[in-house]
């Protein structure tokens, strides 16, 4: 039976004895094991029907506690560790021996992050342990962004679930790699590239994971397909409207109303204007909500190209695989 806690303390020795916990972030809900217990991170994977090539990032409370983790920690990643966390920054670097392989996938690499949830926060340090956690949904669907949808994907198949409200951010940790000369955006996410380059410079581009287990990913949420509904859905815009509206089409959407909405069989709006912070923070949500009605198609109205909306649109175009 999954129970539903509001009780830190308890999820903290829950996880310190090998349990996993689901527990909120200002991004998503992740799924919480001691990354130092393979036992306790392979239930994660078991939990999610994860793959065991796709790497998990682990969670600590302070800057500190990140030290006994890796091997080096260069200036620019101190630089970007600074300024955004606590936050959803994910650095990948060198890691010691003592993070099992499963929690890499057995990549000499670790992706770290703190949180930007006073109850996340308060969870790790009462913890005292660094905790590995992906999202706390199914492999592949939807990220959860409370803990009702933690219990719609994972009942019956973790041990607790800690209820801190819906999550601000809405969209996963932006993932920054620190193992070569040149640092390299693996995940758009809640920091923008624009606010990483304006503190280490230019990038190099990202590359997509091919989904074939011989090779694994650099960082968790690099498949191709990701984010998956029930339904299909099909991008379009940002400007403009779909070239055709299916009968029982749902309209996922942002921005003022427009006549062809009148064709679709539902509509989530996330935001009247183009507010992406709004966008971002109800997106999964709007998703599942759409997704439940079983219309024919999901249309989706893609995002403008800077700041969250790569985001966003990275998660679109994930979810349009199929």
């Amino acid at each position: 039976m999954t129970r539903v806690l509001n009780d830190v303390p308890d999820a903290a020795d829950r996880i310190r004895r090998g349990q996993i916990v689901a527990f909120p972030t200002e991004t998503v809900y992740g799924l919480g094991a001691n990354a130092l217990e393979e036992t306790a991170v392979a239930r994660v994977f078991e939990a999610k029907q994860r793959p065991s090539f796709d790497p998990l990032i682990v969670h600590v409370p302070r800057i500190d506690a990140v030290l006994p983790l890796v091997r080096t920690f260069p200036a620019g990643a101190r630089r970007l560790a600074d300024a955004f966390w606590p936050g959803p920054l994910t650095l990948v670097l060198p890691k010691q021996t003592r993070i099992p392989d499963l929690v890499t996938a057995g990549l000499p690499a670790v992706g770290v992050r703190i949180p930007d949830h006073p109850m996340a926060l308060d969870l790790l340090t009462a913890a005292a342990v660094p905790v590995a956690a992906p999202s706390a949904n199914p492999f592949g669907g939807v990220s959860p962004t409370t803990a009702r949808h933690v219990l719609d994907g994972l009942r019956g198949r973790i041990d607790a679930v800690l209820d801190g409200g819906p999550c601000r951010v809405g969209v996963e940790s932006t993932v920054v790699s620190f193992l070569h000369d040149r640092p390299q955006i693996l995940r758009p996410g809640g920091i923008s590239q624009e606010m990483i380059e304006a503190l280490i410079g230019p990038t190099a581009a990202p590359t997509m994971h091919s989904d074939h287990p011989s090779e694994a990913p650099a960082a968790p949420g690099m498949l191709s397909r990701h984010y998956a509904t029930n339904t299909p859905v099909h991008l379009f815009g940002p400007s403009g409207s779909p070239d055709t509206i299916p009968p029982g089409a749902a309209l996922l959407t942002w921005g003022p109303a427009e006549s062809f909405e009148a064709d679709c069989c539902c509509v989530e709006r996330l935001s009247g204007q183009d507010d992406l912070r709004e966008c971002a923070a109800r997106f999964f949500a709007a998703l599942r909500v759409l997704d439940a009605r079983q219309p024919a198609v999901i249309l989706a109205r893609r995002f403008p190209d800077r700041g969250l909306g790569r985001a966003l649109n990275d998660r679109l175009r994930r979810a349009a695989v199929r």
